[in-house]
Formats: C-alpha cells, structure tokens, sequence
C-alpha cells in the first residue's frame, strides 16, 4: 500500500517491517498502542548526522528514507514527522503540535523545540516517538488523568493556555517534560529550529553523540563512549575503550552502519 501526502509516498509495509510490525491495522487506540510501541523499540532517537556533519532538512520524504530506507534513527521532528506520515497512511487523523521543552532552571524551550502529535480516534491521544526516554504507549489526551506505563506514571495538567507533560519521578515528585498547545502546526514551521538544534553550540545535540532506544526490559544507551543499559529498574554502565568499539556498539545494539 502506498499513500501520497503532500506529494509524499510512504511504503507502509517497508515501514511496518522496519518496525517489526504485523499487528492489526484498524483505525483504534490497540493498533495505535502497537505501533507506537513497536516504533520505540525498533527505531533509536539519535543526532549521529550533527556530528557527522550531514545537514538534516525537514523534508518528510528525507525521514522517510532515513529510518525505512537507510534503517536510521534521528531526532524529533525526523521521528515524529516520519511517523506522522505513517499514521496518516493507516488511516489516523493526525495533527503536528509544536513543544518546549522543560529546562532544570524551570524555563523552558523556544517554540517548535520538539514535534509532538495529536491523534484523533473516538477520543484524543498524544503521540510521541521522538522524545527519548518517555512514555511508550500513546497518551490519553486528557488534563489530570495520571496514566500508569511498564517506563513509569504520566500525566498532563494546565499550565496558563498550554499543556505540560509530566512523569512521576523516583523521588515521588512531577517532573516536568515538556509544555506544548493544541494548535495545529505544519510541519515547514519546525524548520528555523531543527536548523539551530543541529548547529547552535547552545543546543544540547551538538554537545554529545546519543544514540537511544527502548527494550521490552528499559532501554539502552549510548552516550559519547559510555554505554548506558537500564533493566527492570536496574541500571548497568560500561566504558567502551575505542573508536571501534563504538562503531560495533552501534552496530550491534542499533543496527547503525557507521559510514
């Protein structure tokens, strides 16, 4: 099946195999649910392509081929765009919301920091597989509803005129994620600020190498050298010793092909 959008053609059973996908394909929140979870633990969040030097454009048929294609990972707007198209493909009315993330001074991001989603089915759900360690299952999309999830508990409450997403931490307390509207966004207004995550030396993807992704059992980590494994509340850290080490960790643990 193939789906134009915007002059775009997705191949969704390249996608769904990407993924590791063969679940029902109706229009409701368990097909949402399957997908949403399988997309985070087959596709990493990683900003490899900044510190190589490869300039990421927001282009829909880019993250298209990067992920399904070249079998890549990227960041928010490559994640969330290329699931987007996705979804639409399936079926699911889906609408770009613009972020900001939460800051530990208690500020936040600029508008368009992160791409979120919003889709419709009988009731409203966030989507999010752009964000890194988050929540795995979709959102309901609903103020002051906590949400328990096998990564942890969530919930979002008012804040002025906008949303805030937060995750109980293990200290007991709300912690702030991000601040987003319901607004609908294209996804060409992400362009200004994909452009400065990737090269201002402010912006936390041109500090460090990350590349993430979740497993049935946590998630795995590799942060510069260091290798970060998280199972059943368990934490494990490992120093990788050289520069082939690190090519074989991202082989090995993600499937990347460093070029």
């Amino acid at each position: 099946m193939f789906y134009t959008h915007q002059q775009t053609m997705v191949d969704v059973a390249a996608y769904l195999e990407r993924i590791g996908y063969s679940g029902p394909r109706s229009l409701d929140a368990e097909t949402l649910r399957g997908i949403h979870r399988a997309h985070l633990l087959a596709v990493p969040f990683e900003n490899l392509d900044i510190g190589w030097g490869t300039r990421i454009a927001i282009d829909e048929e880019a993250f298209l081929r990067k992920i399904v294609e070249r079998r890549r990972g990227g960041f928010c707007y490559e994640l969330n765009g290329a699931f987007a198209a996705l979804l639409r493909a399936l079926g699911f009315r889906v609408t770009l919301l613009s972020a900001r993330v939460a800051r530990e001074d208690g500020s936040y991001g600029q508008e368009f920091d992160h791409l979120a989603l919003r889709v419709d089915l009988d009731q409203p759900w966030l989507a999010d597989v752009g964000f890194g360690d988050s929540f795995i299952d979709p959102l309901r999309l609903r103020v002051d509803l906590e949400q328990e999830q096998s990564v942890g508990r969530f919930r979002i409450v008012q804040e002025g005129e906008g949303l805030r997403l937060e995750r109980l931490g293990a200290d007991r307390e709300w912690k702030r994620e991000y601040l987003f509207t319901l607004e609908p966004r294209r996804l060409e207004e992400f362009g200004e600020m994909c452009h400065y995550q990737q090269t201002s030396p402010k912006s936390s993807f041109t500090q460090k190498r990350l590349c993430s992704r979740a497993t049935p059992e946590g998630r795995i980590t590799l942060s510069e050298r260091k290798i970060v494994t998280t199972r059943d509340g368990g934490r494990e850290e490992r120093l990788l010793e050289s520069d082939a080490e690190w090519r074989a960790a991202l082989r090995d643990y993600f499937g990347i092909v460093t070029p």
